[in-house]
C-alpha cells in the first residue's frame, strides 16, 4: 500500500454535492518569485471551487497550498459535508508534503468530529503512518518509534480487517525491529564499557520483549559473551542453548558455539 504513489482509498474521488453553490472568497497561493514564501490574494470563488481547486492542486503534486486550501473549505463552512471531507483531504494532503505534525493533528481532529464516518479507519491509519515515517536512526531517542506503534496498534484493534490494518501489521514488526536495534546498540555500548549487567539488562528485554525481530539471535550470542565475560558458566551455557536450538543455522549460534568450547563447556 503506497500512499505516496497517490493511493486513497474512496476520499480521493469524493466530490460534495447536492449544495447550493455560496459564493465566498478563497485563498489563491501564490509563490512569490525570489523570497520563496506564500502571498495571498483573494478572489471570488464558489465552495465547490474552492475544493475543485483544492483537488487541482493535489493532482499536480502542490500538496502544501491543497492543505490550506481544503483547510479554507473547512473555516468557511464548518458545519458542511464539504468540511467533513476537506479535514480529511487536509490531513492527507499535509502528510504528502511531509507535514506529519499538521497531518496528525488533522487527523485527530476528524477523529474526534466523526468518529463515526465510513473513513475514520484512514485517519487513525494516517495518525500512525506520519509517526512511522518519523522514526530516528536507532542511535537517537526512540520516542516517535513508540508513537507509531501505539497509534498502528491502535488501528490493528479497531479495524483488525480492514486494508490498513494490514499494512499497519507489517509497520509495527519493523518499528519493533528498529526499537530492539536500540536496545541492542546500548547493549553493545555496555558490553564495549564492561557495564555487563547493564548490557545483559537490555539483551534481555531483546529476548524477551522483541522476540519476532531480527535481532534476537545477536542478543543472545551477547548473552553467551557477557555470561562467560563475568564467569557464570551456567547463564552461558543456556543462553547457547536456546540460541542454538531456535537458530541453529546462524552465524551467532556458530560464534556461541566456538566460544563454548574455549571454555569447555565448564
Amino acid at each position: 500500500m503506497n500512499f505516496r504513489n497517490g493511493v486513497f482509498p474512496r476520499i480521493k474521488s469524493l466530490k460534495p454535492g447536492g449544495l447550493l453553490a455560496v459564493g465566498t472568497a478563497v485563498l489563491v497561493l501564490l509563490l512569490a518569485g525570489c523570497s520563496g514564501r506564500d502571498t495571498l490574494q483573494y478572489k471570488d470563488r464558489t465552495v465547490e471551487e474552492i475544493y475543485d481547486w483544492a483537488m487541482g492542486y493535489m493532482e499536480k503534486g502542490q500538496y502544501r497550498y491543497a492543505a490550506v486550501a481544503f483547510d479554507e473549505v473547512e473555516r468557511q463552512h464548518p458545519y458542511s459535508s464539504w468540511a467533513r471531507r476537506a479535514q480529511l483531504m487536509s490531513a492527507y494532503a499535509y502528510y504528502m508534503a511531509n507535514k506529519y505534525e499538521e497531518a496528525i493533528l488533522a487527523a485527530e481532529r476528524f477523529i474526534s468530529l466523526h468518529p463515526g464516518n465510513k473513513d475514520v479507519a484512514y485517519a487513525y491509519y494516517l495518525v500512525g503512518i506520519s509517526y512511522y515515517e518519523q522514526i530516528a536512526d536507532v542511535r537517537r531517542d526512540q520516542k516517535t518509534t513508540e508513537q507509531a506503534l501505539a497509534a498502528l496498534a491502535e488501528v490493528v484493534r479497531r479495524f483488525p480487517q480492514s486494508e490498513y490494518a494490514r499494512d499497519a501489521r507489517l509497520k509495527i514488526d519493523l518499528a519493533q525491529d528498529h526499537l530492539a536495534g536500540k536496545e541492542m546498540e546500548v547493549g553493545r555500548f555496555y558490553q564495549k564499557t564492561g557495564e555487563f549487567m547493564a548490557a545483559i539488562n537490555r539483551y534481555k528485554t531483546v529476548v524477551e520483549k522483541y522476540q519476532t525481530t531480527s535481532h534476537v539471535p545477536e542478543a543472545l550470542h551477547r548473552m553467551v559473551e557477557v555470561y562467560l565475560s563475568l564467569g557464570i558458566i551456567p547463564e552461558a551455557q543456556k543462553a547457547a542453548a536456546v540460541l542454538g536450538y531456535n537458530y541453529p543455522k546462524s552465524k551467532w549460534y556458530a560464534r556461541s558455539y566456538d566460544l563454548m568450547q574455549q571454555y569447555g563447556n565448564k
